[in-house]
Parts: structure tokens; C-alpha cells; sequence
């Protein structure tokens, strides 16, 4: 979080332990992008890839999600570059499907439903890893969208 703080970020907490930091600035995304990708970076010595998101567009996340919650499954969001996640449907409909394994986009968010236990055995799991998504895509469980608007 000091990396935040020391490029001028305003109000910094994290919610859970997992990359997602909450913050305030009067810069634009795009500025913002490239400040603390930068930051990061020189920071933790490698190529850092930053995807940010407002409160309005983490509320649209929440609220749009297409697969109703169920204990044995598991609902992803997939954030990203531009279209991203035109290429992720493309490459999920390419994969052998699990049982109850599903995808969707809307409203350009990529929305992906698994068998708990399955995410990191199925297909589309292991094109996931690939080195070429790296700098693209960043997932999160659709309960950490929810914890972080909670704490907005």
C-alpha cells in the first residue's frame, strides 16, 4: 500500500490479500494507469499490469451477474484490456466443458461458472495460465467484487 501512498494516491486500503487496493485520486484513469504501473514496477522489480475499476463500474460487475450463486460452484469476473473478453469466449468455446461449467459477457465483463474444485483442471482453466493472457486479463471471484463494494 506504500507503493500507492508514495505516488500520491489518497484514502489506501486493501480488501483481502489478494491485489485489490482501494484508493482515491483527482487524476485520470489513464494517468493513473500508467503512474502506478510504473510505481509498482520499480517497487517490486518486474512488469507490473494494473486494470482499474471505479465504484460504478465494480456496482455494474455485481450487478450484473448472470449465474445465480450456488455453494458448489464458483462465479469468476474477468477484467481487462480492451475486448478482452471477446478472445475469452472465443477460447471458452473452444475447451471441453465441465459438468455445470458455464460462461457469459455482459455488458463487455466476462462472467465464468465452475464445478468448486474444477477451476484450475478444466480446460479453460489451464489457458487461464498462459503467458500470453498475462499482461490482458486479471480474475477475481465475484464475492471479492462484493467485498470491495462493500467497503466503497
Amino acid at each position: 500500500m506504500n507503493v500507492f501512498t508514495d505516488a500520491g494516491m489518497k484514502e489506501v486500503s486493501s480488501v483481502l490479500a489478494s491485489g485489490n487496493i482501494l484508493f482515491s485520486s483527482d487524476k485520470k484513469p489513464s494517468e493513473l494507469k500508467n503512474i502506478l504501473e510504473k510505481s509498482m514496477s520499480e517497487y517490486f522489480d518486474y512488469e507490473a499490469f494494473l486494470f482499474l475499476k471505479n465504484e460504478n463500474e465494480i456496482s455494474e460487475i455485481v450487478n450484473n451477474n448472470p449465474f445465480n450463486k450456488a455453494e458448489d460452484l464458483h462465479i469468476y469476473v474477468f477484467v481487462g484490456i480492451e475486448d478482452v473478453e471477446t478472445l475469452l469466449m472465443e477460447e471458452f468455446s473452444k475447451s471441453d466443458k465441465a459438468e455445470n461449467e458455464n460462461a457469459q459477457i455482459v455488458a463487455d465483463t466476462f462472467y465464468w461458472q465452475i464445478q468448486k474444485g474444477n477451476t484450475l483442471g478444466s480446460t479453460f482453466g489451464k489457458v487461464l495460465g498462459k503467458k500470453k493472457l498475462k499482461d490482458k486479463i486479471t480474475s477475481r471471484n465475484i464475492n471479492t467484487f462484493e467485498r470491495i463494494l462493500k467497503k466503497l
